[in-house]
């Protein structure tokens, strides 16, 4: 503390010799130096706040004071600077005292950023131009006062403001770079950089300027008898003290101030003196706050300096005492601690087991099978069936605590892990004497009879029954008893169709058809109404069930929407209000993507097409009044090829040579075209798509009876009739037992 003391005299002694020994003119005396053009360049940017441009404005004015101002003599400018540059007034501008004056108490701040390096250019290229008032083959004198390090280059510009004769002053006030100052100056430095540390300091960069203008000094020339400073001014000078002192009567020697005996400071506890300043100093125990002036007690224990091994107790300003954390005690050293261990020293009031769980800190716990209480200090056997803590499939016995076994409910039989039961099956197992069917349940069983069968009055023989007077059989024709079942027969000439119930004269009426219908822009809403009654003219021609016919219907344009598919309605009606409820599409024709679309999913298992082995015939019928704007070639071959009978029906401005793209071979069986939509009835009616071979050719199928199939049909008929008659007895027989049983009971 005392080093720094010394540091801060000894840089005030610096400046105060630096400064001393200066002129001070009077207000009516004037230096007189000669022409001289003299631009002051100010920084006027936000750093500096408002109380100290106000000093830079007053030091203006004070320089100003001792030049002799005229347009013969001294002429003066002033430019202000921050991240723009603005002149006040020009060289030329004013040629008296008191209107620069005026000028300067009227300026006002730009207040931004620092340019400096513009502001010296525009000294160079304008403030010292003819234009503005520069005379030739007078000094260029210009003073730069800034208080902060440039936003931009100053080097070169200063360098080159140099080169062409400007002699430049640079001085620096608080936070300027000494750096930059340097750059800007002229040499020699020492007597161009002037740095200040604030505003109210700069009169002193005015002294020294006056001095170089205004040359003689009585302080340098004559015994003046000062003590420590002398300031000169025209013809005489006065004496003056260092900071820290005070002028004595004589006017000359000087005594330090002690502001400690004069009470003059705000110290706590002590203060210290140095001539004109004061420091702060603390008691013992105590130590000064960083404001330098009050004392907070030293706290060895919040700073460490203590030998403590766990905790430090605060006893006052600079005493302390050691303690332990819980759990431990101080041992004799007074320093160091020692854990205590409860369960060693038998401090616990545990039931069983006492487990130490760190200093001074025990939990007691319970031997295997037994749990901790809620005192946390006794134990109580563990029930661990009763808690259903265990894994038992079905019953669990406690074998004392924490141990148990499992068993296995009646009808049950534990399994090889011990814990799982499974169910005894007798029936699996063979323990049974069931005549047809075994019914299990755990350990036991029951009876029952195939269907067709009844359960005799032992509960374990069974009965053959009459299927068709016992139940709705729904038979077309006639009805043959099977043993427990029965089947349907039909007269000759008739075949049993895949109902397995109804009688026909063929089975080719059954088929999966697609199909595929312009709702493009060209058909219209009028003629879309014709067709879908042409759709429904198709569905009348056909057998429609579930197992028969079925039907779905995709509708195209632009794009592909399927209206419903092959497995969403199986009637004749239903079909036919569905498609009445379809909306015109418009827009486009893209029969290729229709194409594509039939073949990926309309004739898909999933849309309801029934599979391929079962060899029901799939067709497609695609309906279009105009050109395809997509190719069709590929899909139309692909679909063929899939097996698929495609029907090609065209109206007013299709394509032939598409719709025969499209058609199976023979195509004149499989295309059909009309010029009018009014006339597609007539080919719904030539369109046969669901019709047996007989019919379709118009001839009549005249059976071979040696035929393989004939035979086979005939076989069929005779054995349903040995059937029938094997029913018949096997029906007489259970009616004879019947009324025997009854005999016997009435006996």
């Amino acid at each position: 503390m005392g080093n720094l003391r010394g540091l801060s005299v000894f840089i005030v002694l610096t400046l105060a010799v630096f400064t001393s020994a200066r002129p001070k003119s009077g207000p009516n005396q004037k230096c007189k130096s000669g022409p001289v053009d003299l631009v002051f360049l100010i920084d006027s940017s936000r750093s500096v706040r408002p109380h100290e441009f106000e000093t830079m404005r007053k030091f203006l004015i004070d320089i100003l004071n001792t030049l002799d101002i005229g347009l013969d003599t001294t002429r003066v400018g002033v430019v202000q600077y921050s991240s723009q540059v603005r002149s006040e007034f020009s060289l030329k501008t004013h040629s008296k005292l008191e209107n620069m004056v005026k000028a300067i108490n009227e300026i006002v701040p730009l207040a931004q950023g620092t340019m400096t390096g513009l502001a010296i250019r525009y000294l160079m290229n304008e403030a010292f131009s003819p234009g503005q008032g520069d005379r030739p083959k007078v000094p260029n004198v210009a003073v730069i006062v800034t208080d902060g390090r440039p936003q931009d280059r100053v080097a070169e510009v200063a360098a080159e403001a140099r080169e062409r004769g400007i002699e430049i002053y640079a001085v620096g006030v608080a936070r300027a770079d000494m750096t930059s100052l340097r750059a800007m100056a002229s040499p020699p430095f020492e007597d161009h950089v002037f740095l200040v540390e604030r505003f109210d300091l700069i009169y002193q960069f005015g002294l020294q300027f006056q001095d170089k203008l205004c040359g003689i000094d009585l302080c340098l020339e004559s015994d003046h008898g000062c003590e420590h400073l002398c300031e000169s001014s025209p013809g005489s000078f006065t004496c003056h003290c260092l900071p820290g002192y005070r002028l004595n009567a004589d006017g000359k020697t000087c005594s330090a101030i002690d502001l400690c005996a004069e009470r003059k400071h705000d110290c706590q506890q002590i203060c210290i003196s140095s001539p004109g300043s004061f420091t702060c100093d603390c008691n013992q125990g105590y130590h000064l706050n960083d404001d330098k002036k009050t004392c907070s007690p030293i706290d060895l224990c919040a700073e460490g300096k203590h030998g403590c091994e766990q905790v430090c107790v605060y006893m006052g300003p600079g005493v302390f005492t050691c303690d332990c954390n819980e759990g431990y005690r101080l041992n004799v050293d007074e320093k160091t601690c020692s854990p205590i261990d409860l369960c060693a020293e038998g401090k616990h009031g545990c039931e069983q087991v006492c487990v130490y769980s760190g200093p001074g800190i025990f939990t007691c716990d319970c031997n295997e099978g037994y749990r901790l209480n809620g005192d946390k200090k006794t134990c109580s056997p563990i029930d661990l069936c009763a808690e259903g803590k265990h894994d038992c499939g079905h019953v669990c016995v406690n074998m004392g605590p924490g141990i148990f076994t499992c068993d296995c409910k009646k009808g049950y039989r534990l399994n090889e892990d011990e814990k799982s039961c499974s169910a005894i099956d007798l029936c699996a197992e063979g323990k049974h004497d069931c005549e047809q069917i075994c019914i299990s349940t755990p350990g036991v069983f029951t009876c029952d009879c195939n269907k067709g069968f009844k359960l005799n009055r032992d509960k374990r023989t069974c009965t053959n029954m009459d299927m068709c007077n016992t139940v709705k059989h729904g038979c077309d024709y006639q009805c043959v008893n099977t043993p427990g079942s029965y089947h349907c027969i039909c007269p000759e000439g008739q075949l049993l169709q895949d109902d397995g119930k109804t009688c026909g004269t063929c089975k080719s009426a059954n088929i999966d058809l697609v199909l595929l219908i312009d709702g493009s822009k060209s058909v219209r809403p009028q003629n879309f109404e014709l067709v879908k009654k042409f759709v429904n003219q198709v569905v009348d021609s056909l057998d429609v069930s579930a197992h028969g016919t079925r039907v779905g219907l995709v509708q195209y344009s632009s794009r592909v929407r399927t209206e419903f598919p092959l497995n969403m309605y199986h009637t004749a009606e239903d079909i036919k209000a569905a498609v009445m409820k379809v909306d015109y599409m418009e827009k486009g024709t893209m029969t290729g993507l229709a194409l594509k679309h039939m073949l990926e999913y309309s004739f898909s298992e999933a849309e309801g097409a029934r599979p391929a082995s079962r060899n029901i015939p799939r067709i497609g019928l695609v309906f279009t009044d105009g050109r395809s704007q997509d190719d069709i070639s590929e899909y139309a071959k692909k679909a063929k090829e899939a097996g698929i009978t495609m029907y090609a029906v065209g109206v007013g401005k299709a394509v032939e040579d598409e719709l025969r793209e499209i058609a199976s071979d023979p195509v004149e069986k499989h295309f059909y075209y009309t010029t009018d939509f009014s006339a597609i009835n007539t080919i719904a009616d030539n369109l046969k798509l669901n019709v047996c071979p007989a019919e379709s050719q118009g001839e009549v199928e005249v059976k071979d009876p040696c035929a393989c199939e004939n035979l086979v049909e005939f076989q069929q008929a005779t054995m349903n009739s040995l059937d029938q008659f094997t029913q018949k007895l096997a029906s007489m027989a259970a009616r004879l037992e019947q009324l025997e049983n009854q005999l016997l009971s009435r006996k």
